[in-house]
């Protein structure tokens, strides 16, 4: 069979996707080809996922059917190498209190008072970067998977690049402002350090283009034509109603970045995709593929329109949610005639040594520099990159105010309430101790607490101003109730069962009654019962006067809920033991 080699890659594609999958498959994951896309010519997107662990998946790209599996099962294993798969849920007491939660390699630093940060985490540069006013806490540094303060900090090992240096730099700290952005997998370690630092410096370059509202100048015709395939899918797109604008996003010839845009002026909008590589070709290859990674040219109507509000533009909340979907604004100013670079048609490519070379001079003379972690437990090169400065997806503020484990000492708690009664008082301190940690309204509640409920249950969309309504019924405390009742019903009706918004609108409809002082609300029990049917009116009717306020938590009857009560993290918790085994096996 003849092999297919491509740019940037130092295997067959035929040879990946084989080892892959073997490796997969004696890992004793069963993954699934979900679902295909090939909207354009040369523009393949694939879904795959583990049919055992729904939460367990990824998105694969690429201009043939071969490259776009081959990006996909890549992606698996570096998800699965780095643990990223697991990293916004709680493991449970029996991996926390096992040998290792993340890696036989982590350190555990003990903590010895509330307000010193143990010896031996992080080095001076990083110490200055993540707490320039000295603010943080041990307790802010608790991993999520762990949870367990008792056993102390958990860091892991990763060489500095500048001198070969261990230093520890804990998990929580990674999960909190990296999450994806500096990992990869690949055929060897210098090839997945390449793809790395390629895709730290694309969000940093896109991150700088959006928030400073740079005008790119634009990839010349005749250069575009001289690859055929990205030339056919630009046109082919063009033909069918969708303007495209392709730009050097090199910032004159400085980065191996390229962008482009697809205009849709069926609704006004456009979305910004874009791609890195030294090569030239490959970043241009992969703005085009990841334009329509996932979507179909149906779909392509749901993005915003550009915007002249330079401060949404460059908000941060905007730039994240860039780099969650790409459905973040951007500026008019990016399309200006007059660009505010020179087109240079720039060329970094050599052997991969030599590319990893070259963008590590790069991050070097941008005054920042490598920490990097290695992995092969899993028989597939693997890395995660952490260039402090550039690669952040979130800034290290979040540690303080947003960190992912502010919940966690609320898990219990929690899960206990639709099961075992809470008296007003017990209500009542909930209530303040949602306010004192100034919890957005929209958070969910199973991603402060770390657990995966999956869709089927309603810990799937409760979230915290749904939460602070039945805590107010609880107290009997009718005016907040209501408006938390309709803050909900607002906030979360598309996505509600059809029950469970019946349940809503009855619930508003008696919360309204008690602010009528005129009214007898027996008097309207009828037809809220004809209206809403019995079996609703009798569960409102209950919240109100306090007995079952937490309609439709519980589950299956159980009297104390758990992370394992639900069959999503148990699935989660069964994917996470196999890399646990390959781990020990590879030590």
């Amino acid at each position: 069979m003849q092999k297919t080699y491509i740019p940037g890659k130092d295997a067959a594609l035929e040879d990946s996707i084989d080892f892959f999958q073997a490796q997969l498959s004696k890992l004793g994951f069963n993954i699934e080809e979900a679902s295909w896309l090939n909207p354009v010519p040369n523009v393949w997107s694939v879904h795959i996922k583990d049919k055992e662990c729904a939460l367990c998946f990824t998105n694969g790209k690429g201009a043939t059917k071969k490259a776009a599996l081959a990006s996909a099962l890549g992606e698996f294993f570096e998800r699965l190498s780095t643990n990223y798969f697991f990293a916004d849920f709680y493991l449970g007491e029996e991996i926390a209190n096992s040998p290792f939660v993340h890696y036989p390699s982590e350190k555990w630093f003990p903590i010895l008072n509330d307000t010193t940060l143990p010896e031996g985490l992080l080095d001076e540069r990083l110490y200055e970067w993540y707490d320039p006013d000295k603010e943080l806490n041990p307790y802010d540094l608790i991993d999520m998977q762990s949870s367990l303060p008792e056993r102390g900090i958990c860091a892991l090992p990763f060489t500095r690049q500048l001198d070969g240096k261990t230093i520890f730099i804990p998990m929580n700290i990674i999960g909190n402002l990296y999450v994806s952005n500096g990992m990869a997998a690949g055929n060897s370690f210098n090839e997945a350090k390449v793809q790395a630092l390629s895709e730290v410096f694309e969000r940093y370059v896109k991150n700088r283009v959006i928030r400073e509202r740079i005008t790119l100048p634009s990839i010349p015709d005749e250069v575009t034509q001289r690859f055929p395939k990205i030339y056919e899918a630009i046109s082919t797109l063009e033909a069918e109603g969708f303007p495209i604008y392709r730009f050097d996003s090199s910032l004159g010839g400085k980065f191996p970045v390229i962008a482009v845009v697809l205009l849709n002026p069926e609704n006004g909008s456009c979305f910004a995709s874009f791609g890195a590589h030294p090569k030239f070709e490959v970043a241009y290859e992969r703005a085009v593929t990841e334009l329509l990674q996932g979507r179909s040219l149906n779909s392509l109507d749901v993005f915003p329109a550009p915007t002249f509000d330079d401060e949404e533009v460059g908000d941060a909340a905007n730039l994240e949610t860039h780099f969650i979907d790409s459905s973040g604004v951007i500026s008019w100013d990016l399309f200006k005639s007059k660009s505010d670079y020179p087109f240079i048609e720039w060329n970094f490519s050599g052997s991969t040594e030599e590319e990893l070379i070259n963008l590590t001079k790069l991050v070097n003379e941008l005054g920042s520099d490598i920490y990097s972690m290695e992995y092969n437990h899993l028989g597939v090169t693997a890395c995660r990159l952490i260039v402090p400065g550039l690669s952040e997806v979130y800034q290290p503020e979040d540690l303080i105010y947003a960190n992912n484990t502010m919940g966690i000492h609320l898990r219990n708690q929690l899960l206990s309430l639709a099961s075992t009664p809470i008296t007003q008082d017990e209500a009542e301190s909930l209530i303040n101790t949602l306010y004192e940690l100034d919890l957005d309204e929209t958070i969910r509640i199973r991603e402060l607490l770390g657990i995966a409920t999956g869709p089927a249950t309603p810990w799937y969309t409760l979230r915290v101003g749904e939460l602070k309504a039945m805590l107010y019924l609880t107290i009997g405390d009718f005016e907040n109730a209501l408006m938390w009742v309709e803050w909900t019903l607002d906030f979360n009706q598309s996505v509600f069962s059809k029950e469970r918004v019946t349940y809503y609108r009855c619930l508003h409809n008696l919360l309204l009654l008690t602010q009528e002082q005129d009214r007898n609300a027996i008097d309207y029990y009828p037809i809220f019962i004809k209206m809403y049917g019995q079996s609703i009116f009798d569960a409102a009717i209950q919240a109100m006067n306090g007995s079952e306020p937490f309609y439709g938590l519980s589950i299956n009857g159980q009297t104390q809920l758990t992370a394992l009560s639900f069959e999503s993290h148990r699935s989660l918790i069964s994917a996470y033991k196999k890399l646990q085994l390959a781990k020990r096996l590879n030590a």
